[in-house]
């Protein structure tokens, strides 16, 4: 794949696909083989129109109203209907990268010849991405079946030229002004054109995608906030050695345990138990530090699954009727969003731990009865100023909306459609509040660095000798405007400084100058 282009084919899409196209910008192209089977899908739908029998979907209304059987002259006016009775959404704006991998997704799907959509529809889809038309899409109308509706139907309306859009410098303007500047058609919908641009689970599946790539790198930085308070705190690296994690063969874990003692390595202040401050010597480190592999890795495990879940999704059609290969139309339940809901909250509950896990380690770093010779609350002169109490109240306040976000969305139902739609899958709840839990994340994450990098400094004062990645990570965080506590600075820009840090991976990226790559 060009870095620029993505193209669409008939077998699904990948994960990195998703994210060039939502987050970067990429151009999207229809293959040859996609257009071709777009134009052979719209066959067999033309044919069935042509039947006087009732097809679902192509010549009768949908759900509830299912039984009924529309004539030819009002087909059309049903299709755009569908569309407009659907753009139902209410509330905030949902993000620009959101919406556009969510149009992206069902182009996915359109091109995979599966949805009898005609292949001037799907280039159509692909015209808009490319010059950057955003529909405005809003947080609810979407119960994960049948799909993500009215998330859906709100990108069907700016094809068709209808409803508000955001042009690519960011301004909201009718559809329609937005499409004629860009000297693009709207389109006029045919047989089952309405539905098959509704019915999927590209919503929820767009943002799973982008979470894991969010997710992969937080973990990778977890590992190593995660050392470099074990390494502050005077603890033991001899708990990451490898034969210790291989008797216990968790993938992640041993990840983990690995990333951690790479980090370590060449370190002056690890198995310090009888340490120079006097206190009794320590048998073990404290869960928080002694466990950390075995948190960590137990979330890099269910990354992977839900990573194994999205790959299937990205190679599927999910639409309701389908066009099989054999010619037939048929209904099916494949729009249900269950498989993506439950790793969506597998993924909350895995964060709101990992967020956990990194506050305790925060909360001993500023504790003087248990740092072990560090100053109370990493402070410059402890009573004169309150050092990083109050990032840790930040940190905890942030720890606790994420355990109220690990209550799972998918473990709810509620009937819609006349009790036609009667259990869903509430899979787009699960992907908004999942979204918040990884913005969290990489904040606490990011307290955790702050205070660790503050701590590893202060054992150098002490003339304690810090590994070569640990020095690594404080020079590039300090470089990136995250200068450390003093007696007339306030915190804000610095911690959000070290936020920023963390969340576009330059922390992974200073210490990996030294360790080389970590997993």
């Amino acid at each position: 794949m060009d870095m620029q282009t993505v193209v669409v084919g008939t077998s699904g899409t990948t994960a990195e696909d998703v994210v060039a196209v939502a987050r970067h910008g990429a151009r999207v192209e229809l293959s040859a083989t996609a257009v071709d089977a777009l134009a052979a899908a719209r066959l067999i739908v033309d044919a069935l129109a042509a039947k006087p029998e009732p097809v679902y979907g192509v010549s009768t209304g949908f759900g509830a109203l299912a039984s009924r059987h529309i004539g030819h002259e009002l087909r059309a006016q049903l299709q755009r209907n569908i569309v407009r009775s659907h753009a139902a959404g209410m509330g905030p704006r949902v993000e620009r990268e959101v919406v556009r991998a969510l149009m992206f997704l069902r182009l996915k799907t359109v091109a995979s010849g599966h949805t009898g959509v005609r292949p001037e529809v799907a280039q159509t889809m692909a015209d808009l991405l490319n010059a950057g038309i955003t529909p405005v899409v809003h947080e609810y109308g979407s119960l994960g079946c049948s799909g993500d509706l009215a998330p859906l139907s709100h990108c069907a309306l700016t094809l068709m030229g209808e409803g508000e859009a955001e042009g690519p410098d960011g301004t909201v303007r009718p559809a329609g002004e937005l499409l004629a500047a860009h000297g693009i058609a709207p389109v006029e919908l045919a047989e089952k054109e309405g539905l098959a641009l509704l019915n999927g689970t590209d919503g929820m599946l767009g943002m799973l995608v982008m979470a894991l790539a969010d997710l992969k790198n937080l973990y990778t930085s977890a590992d190593i906030t995660a050392a470099l308070s074990l390494e502050a705190l005077l603890g033991t690296d001899k708990v990451l050695a490898p034969e210790l994690h291989a008797i216990r063969p968790h993938p992640g874990q041993g990840v983990s345990a690995d990333n951690m003692l790479r980090v370590l390595a060449g370190s002056g202040l690890t198995g310090r138990h009888a340490d120079v401050t006097g206190d009794a010597p320590r048998v073990q480190d404290a869960y928080s530090v002694r466990c950390a592999p075995q948190v960590n890795g137990a979330g890099r495990d269910t990354l992977d699954h839900a990573d194994v879940v999205a790959g299937r999704e990205l190679a599927s059609s999910v639409d309701n009727p389908v066009v099989l290969p054999d010619g037939r139309v048929e209904s099916n339940g494949n729009f249900h969003g269950a498989p993506v809901a439950y790793v969506l909250d597998f993924l909350a509950i895995v964060a709101a731990d990992l967020g956990s896990i990194c506050e305790r380690r925060t909360d001993r770093l500023l504790d003087k009865n248990r740092s072990h010779g560090l100053p109370p609350f990493l402070a410059d002169d402890a009573g004169v100023d309150s050092g990083l109490m109050i990032a840790q109240y930040t940190q905890a306040a942030l720890v606790s909306e994420m355990k109220r976000l690990a209550v799972p969305a998918s473990a709810d139902s509620i009937p819609s459609s006349a009790m036609q739609e009667d259990h869903v899958s509430m899979g787009w709840s699960a992907a908004r509040k999942l979204r918040t839990a990884v913005d969290n994340l990489a904040r606490i994450v990011a307290v955790e660095l702050y205070a660790a990098t503050r701590a590893v400094e202060l054992r150098a004062a002490q003339g304690l000798v810090p590994a070569p990645a640990s020095q690594a990570a404080v020079a590039a965080l300090r470089a990136a405007g995250a200068q450390g506590p003093g007696p007339d600075r306030f915190l804000a820009p610095d911690l959000a400084a070290a936020d920023v840090f963390v969340r576009e991976g330059r922390l992974v990226a200073a210490v990996e100058q030294v360790t080389g790559p970590l997993a």
